[in-house]
């Protein structure tokens, strides 16, 4: 919920900026303790024929529109014209953007500057399907607004320092000077939701606790005492469970085998991995898991597509329950963990065994807590934010 904004008012805000492969959003927050969203907007399907923005300001309701954006500098002109004809530029404080990757040196939000540029330009190898895009939108919005700081929040941080039973990679020690290691994603969702947690002075948050982001990527992470034991994916967002598009983990022999069998370049078995697979490959229809939802039921792929994807989620919280010896919260949150209900209860229905009972009212109305009391482990659905961690990274890294 965004709070109304009074144009000619004169407020400190702060920019949070997140830019995907194909996507741009954005969100406009005054920067008190809690900073307090203003206003958003965001553009879709970057490149495609079909780009739309999505725009809202104060307490109006949200306002789409055809866009043409053929590349992240378009969308965020078309963001930022409508940004700073509603709002003064001259009352942002600070920029803050979310870095998909940040290599093994950066464990925290940082002030962006020529250096740190420099560094992260340097792990464009560790991440090309997302860093590009972002250092490209970090350098436009540095030309926009030059007078300010801009600070980089990076969604590995949140994993930095996990156990080494769950960081290293079981490869040789000898490619450690490479960076290989499990990094981890979704850090600023999962920092959210651990605030959200310990903001319901339940105790929850230092419990054993699975989140589970799911969403076109998904993922999950398992958190004990407030620390981060582990989590699904791994030197890549492409590792962990089946996605809208991705595989999730598979036999590294299929690569050999591939290039082999079927006499695909490594380029093509990456698209195949990153692009073709997950629910779209499994049902050859779609990586939506609202129309797969929607088909399952007259579409054998569809709804094998969807129990995979529940199958395996229902795998990794047996796994991480296991790593914790217990589980006392489970905790859904993303596109799919927030409205689909049908999702939800395909995951817990084998989970009894755990503790986790849904109730069928709360699960299929979304409601905050969705287990029935009658099993010990909370199950809550939670709305993630992860443009107000940005804000708030920055307020804290500007001071």
């Amino acid at each position: 919920m965004s709070q109304p904004l009074s144009p000619s008012g004169k407020h400190n805000l702060i920019l949070a900026v997140n830019a995907g492969s194909s996507s741009l959003k954005v969100a406009v927050f005054k920067a008190n303790s809690p900073p307090v969203r203003v206003a958003s907007a965001k553009v879709e399907r970057i490149g495609a024929r079909d780009t739309q923005i999505t725009f809202m300001v104060g307490g109006e309701a949200s306002r789409s529109e055809a866009v043409l954006a053929s590349s992240h500098d378009d969308a965020l002109a078309a963001i930022m014209y409508r940004v700073q004809e509603r709002i003064c530029a001259s009352s942002l404080i600070g920029v803050g953007h979310r870095l998909v990757h940040g290599g093994p040196n950066h464990s925290a939000s940082e002030v962006i500057t020529p250096e740190l540029l420099d560094d992260i330009r340097q792990l464009e190898i560790y991440d090309p399907e997302h860093l590009p895009s972002e250092l490209q939108v970090i350098e436009s919005l540095q030309r926009r607004l030059s007078g300010i700081p801009h600070v980089a929040c990076f969604d590995t941080a949140f994993h930095h320092d996990l156990p080494a039973v769950a960081r290293r990679l079981p490869l040789p020690r000898r490619l450690d000077a490479l960076g290989i290691r499990r990094y981890g994603f979704h850090g600023l969702s999962y920092a959210y939701l651990m605030d959200h947690l310990a903001r319901l002075d339940y105790g929850e948050s230092r419990g054993r606790i699975v989140l589970a982001h799911l969403g076109n990527g998904a993922s999950l992470a398992a958190v004990r005492d407030g620390k981060p034991i582990d989590t699904s994916m791994a030197f890549t967002p492409a590792a962990g469970i089946p996605m809208s598009t991705r595989s999730g983990d598979i036999d590294p022999g299929l690569i050999e085998y591939l290039l082999r069998a079927a006499g695909m370049t490594v380029q093509e078995f990456n698209r195949i991995v990153h692009l073709e697979s997950g629910l779209l490959g499994v049902s050859e229809t779609s990586g939506d898991m609202e129309l797969l939802l929607e088909r399952e039921h007259e579409d054998a792929r569809a709804g094998e597509a969807v129990a995979i994807f529940c199958y395996h989620v229902r795998k990794y919280i047996g796994a991480y329950a296991a790593a914790m010896g217990g589980l006392d919260t489970l905790v859904f949150a993303g596109g799919i963990g927030e409205r689909a209900a049908e999702v939800r209860f395909q995951i817990c229905t084998e989970l009894r065994f755990l503790g986790i009972e849904l109730d069928a009212t709360s699960n299929r109305d979304n409601a905050d807590l969705i287990s029935s009391g009658v099993l010990p482990v909370n199950v809550r659905v939670i709305a993630t934010d992860e443009e107000l961690m940005i804000a708030r990274d920055v307020i804290n890294a500007i001071g």
